[in-house]
């Protein structure tokens, strides 16, 4: 063999170190960001939301050390990838399990106890830009009982008046704004205000609901909150902060209850499974639940960005769930999440 054939393997080994190190160089720091639970920066804060797409830079990584012949680099990015994959699937102990998502809830005398379908639905419109018409489209083909719309304008709500959809959702409890911060929640069944939560920018009302009853079955009353907390830029981190923390405190109020909308955090932050800890039981969030928490729900608009799950249908832990699923809607940049919830009655 020449030697130049004989540096050939050399110089092939020392581009695939230094193409693995690369690789694993933004993995290695963020990973340290996602592992330790403090308050982030800003630009942390950020980062970490596209924490599920690591795994890709990891596998790389981890490809490119075996060319290179380096154990150190190769065990380094398999423990990358490992944690990466750690954080892909976490363990169900790591949230809780609603008893209804697989079986009727049991009551306290061991008696299997009724609960009542609740079919749900959560978008957040871009300013009221979203289609009118594919939204009543969905409400009426997904059977949705209860629709929470964020950044509700009164131009959308027209819109969604001449489309018809007070034929499927008679009952709404509205405050449309064209700065972002409306809201409206729209019912199949009477809704009452219960209020809206205090200090934070966008509105973020709850209203009550009582489901079935009909012909003597069984009655459910549930709590439902269109949350919609500040985005996470520039000064504004510690309002997300705030808002996150203002939205987890409902979880103390008693009885059943749904959270649902764009709450501008994903599973990787720190705040978020913070919040999913509230209360005594705990929350659920229903797409991880469901094994479903990686279906992106924005940006939904062709932005050069990977797609994350920022919007959520969280419940008490009492409230069951099955159909998770996350539906584009044009116009927005933001999908829209559905489920069917199994509310115990009352």
């Amino acid at each position: 063999m020449t030697a130049s054939g004989r540096r050939a393997p050399v110089r092939l080994r020392m581009a695939c170190t230094w193409l693995s190190l690369l690789a694993a160089a933004p993995v290695l720091v963020l990973s340290f960001f996602r592992a330790v639970g403090l308050e982030w920066p800003v630009l942390v804060v950020q980062l970490l939301a596209f924490t599920p797409w690591l795994a890709v830079p990891a596998a790389l990584a981890l490809f490119l050390s075996f060319p290179a012949g380096r154990g150190w680099l190769r065990l380094l990015a398999a423990a990358l990838l490992a944690c990466q994959l750690f954080w892909l699937f976490p363990l169900d102990a790591a949230r809780p399990s609603p008893p209804a998502a697989a079986a009727p809830a049991v009551s306290a005398a061991g008696q299997q106890q009724a609960t009542v379908d609740l079919n749900v639905m959560s978008v957040n419109s871009q300013f009221g830009r979203a289609d009118a018409a594919a939204i009543v489209d969905l409400v009426k083909d997904r059977r949705i009982a209860v629709l929470a719309i964020q950044e509700h304008t009164q131009a959308l709500q027209d819109r969604l008046a001449d489309e018809g959809l007070a034929a499927a959702l008679p009952y709404r409890i509205s405050r449309p704004a064209d700065d972002g911060a409306g809201s409206a929640v729209y019912s199949s069944r009477p809704i009452e205000p219960v209020g809206v939560l205090p200090d934070t920018p966008f509105l973020m009302p709850t209203v009550r609901l009582v489901a079935g009853g009909g012909a003597g079955g069984p009655r459910a009353v549930l709590e439902v909150t269109s949350v919609h907390t500040l985005p996470p830029v520039d000064t504004r981190v510690g309002q997300w902060r705030s808002d996150l923390e203002a939205v987890a405190r409902l979880a103390d109020r008693p009885g059943h209850r749904l959270l649902m909308g764009d709450f501008n955090a994903t599973y990787d932050h720190m705040e978020f499974r913070r919040l999913l800890c509230a209360g005594e039981g705990g929350l659920v969030d229903v797409g991880a639940a469901s094994g479903s928490r990686l279906l992106p729900t924005w940006p939904m608009d062709g932005q050069p960005l990977p797609g994350i799950a920022i919007d959520h249908l969280v419940t008490s832990p009492g409230v069951g769930s099955t159909g998770y699923g996350v539906e584009r809607i044009p116009g927005t940049d933001h999908a829209a999440v559905v489920a069917t919830l199994a509310v115990p009655a009352a």
